[in-house]
């Protein structure tokens, strides 16, 4: 394959410049998930009085030491609902891809030390993404668990879409899919039907709460009075409802417990033998992927100056480089993978998107993933695009992103605009995973654009009605709509919508992407014994 030449001139000011803006980026984010952590760090005295350890001491006790650990959606309901001044993002979830007992696994666990791990709308949404990641991913599922349950505040947002959650667990462990939960704490209402729907649980003595109703609620309804032991307590489920199949002595003993309960289980075993991979690092260090996309979003670039920096040899066989020059597509390997890429150069044009659409199909031939970088203003627009056929052609590449059969990863490294978003297999489209670089933006157009159309608008709206719009109006409705759309474009934005399943480190790009690429030809060849209605306590 051809190495890429690197134009990258990164000595010159451009660069300084786009280096500067990204490392800011990176910083504002970074400060963000700080704040989180130091938040929850703050209940630390709370937690040593009860004897317990903090969410995150929990996660760090149940993974391997040394292991890779992929975070996903950690700043979640950044800002939403409850989340006032951004220190409560998460949707009081701690969660990522790990490994335990040298096996890879979804793992979570509450994250009771900010709001009792009560789950808001976001972090429904959340669940409800790592159960699909699990799934398509053939991934255990080990639960840390204690939490207050749904944010009363906002039941009617979170009760008829709960039940998704639970549909979930019931159809996973039907698939064959391992089900471990810890349950530290209280695990009440809904909240109790998470453990009982795993297939094994393990409680902690003295310090895990499980039932439908407390002990107010209970006397309320029916004016019985219990203990919180007697009507839901760890002994009560490890010895007589048989709820609990392991009863822990501690936090830590729960997470051993789980770690030794996924040791027992043959699950590497089953695998396949998998052969040696080796593979050349790029020619030019990642550190430059931060000087590489545009600080001002008009000015071009080249998106191969980013595949020369995450690709094995930093070789790349294009793929018909002559016929259109926006869209970028193209054979490449990462840590050794086969992996099929599409970027952009600029917007999809209709021969783009044509050739796009035709190597998509060409790599879901062969079985190649598909790898998608975002850069794009959408589609072309004009009376040239629209007489070749741009909704035409379009419409076929959407059409070949949906229903390519491979993993699809996807990479939002700049703008995503309009229906690029959905031809580059933004959200929407399904993808394995996405991910976006802390400088990029999502929405249906750029905020100055849908200012001067509402503006345009506007304005043909009272000719028509025989009125001349006063231009004060026009311009406050030109600017308020600009900083709407802005304020709702920023990678911020866009992962707290869950738009994405984190942001990252452009440097830390290569890596990642290796980790996803593993992760996929992993799920390919596992084998699954799955039953009609999933593992039943009786």
């Amino acid at each position: 394959m051809t190495i890429i030449q690197s134009e990258l001139d990164i000595q010159g000011d451009d660069f300084a410049r786009n280096r500067e803006a990204m490392l800011a980026a990176i910083a504002s984010f970074r400060d963000v998930e700080q704040r989180v952590l130091d938040k929850a760090n703050e209940a630390k005295p709370k937690f040593q009085k009860r004897g317990q350890l903090l969410p995150r001491e929990r996660l760090n006790l149940l993974l391997d030491p040394g292991s890779p650990f992929l975070e996903l959606c950690s700043l979640a309901g950044y800002k939403l609902h409850d989340d006032k001044d951004g220190t409560q993002a998460g949707g009081g979830i701690i969660a990522g891809i790990g490994y335990i007992a040298g096996v890879r696994c979804l793992v979570s666990a509450s994250n009771s030390a900010i709001k009792g791990g009560t789950i808001s709308p976001t972090g429904l949404k959340k669940t409800l993404r790592l159960q699909q990641i699990a799934v398509e991913n053939k991934l255990p599922l080990v639960a840390l668990t204690e939490s207050g349950g749904a944010n009363l505040n906002y039941a009617a947002e979170i009760f008829v879409e709960g039940a998704r959650g639970f549909a979930n667990q019931a159809r996973m462990s039907a698939m064959g899919l391992p089900q471990i939960t810890v349950v530290h704490g209280s695990s009440t209402a809904g909240g109790a039907y998470q453990p009982g729907l795993s297939d094994y649980v393990i409680v902690v003595r003295g310090k895990a709460k499980m039932f439908l109703a407390g002990p107010p609620l209970l006397k309320a309804a029916t004016g019985e009075v219990a203990t919180d032991e007697e009507l839901g307590g760890a002994e009560m489920h490890a010895q007589v409802a048989g709820t609990a199949e392991y009863l822990a002595e501690s936090d830590a003993d729960g997470v051993r417990l789980a770690r030794e309960i996924l040791a027992m289980l043959p699950w590497s075993a089953q695998l396949p033998e998998r052969a040696q991979r080796n593979w050349r690092e790029p020619l030019y260090p990642a550190e430059e992927l931060l000087g590489v996309v545009p600080a001002d979003a008009k000015k071009p670039y080249d998106v191969r100056e980013i595949i020369a920096r995450i690709a094995d040899g930093s070789e790349f066989l294009d793929f018909k480089p002559e016929f259109d020059h926006q869209t970028v597509c193209g054979h490449l390997r990462i840590e050794g993978r086969s992996c099929g890429l599409i970027g952009n150069n600029g917007p999809i044009t209709p021969q783009g998107a044509a050739k796009a659409a035709q190597f998509i199909q060409l790599c879901d031939q062969a079985n190649v993933p598909l790898l998608f970088l975002h850069n794009t203003t959408g589609f072309m627009v004009g009376t040239d695009s629209e007489q070749l056929g741009v909704i035409k052609h379009g419409s076929k590449m959407i059409q070949a992103v949906a229903n390519a059969r491979v993993p699809k990863l996807t990479v939002v490294v700049g703008g995503s605009y309009g229906a690029g978003n959905y031809a580059m297999c933004g959200r929407g489209l399904d993808p394995r995973f996405i991910f976006a670089w802390p400088n990029s933006r999502t929405a249906v157009m750029g905020g100055a654009q849908a200012g001067k159309v509402l503006r345009i608008v506007t304005e043909e709206k009272h000719v028509k009605e025989g009125n001349e719009a006063d231009p004060k109006m026009l311009d406050m409705l030109e600017q308020m709509t600009a900083q709407k759309l802005d304020s709702q474009s920023t990678a911020l934005y866009s992962t707290a919508n869950l738009w994405d399943d984190g942001l990252i480190d452009p440097r830390d790009t290569r890596r990642l992407l290796g980790y996803l690429l593993d992760i996929c030809a992993e799920a390919e060849v596992r084998p699954l014994k799955g039953n009609t209605f999933g593992v039943a306590r009786f």
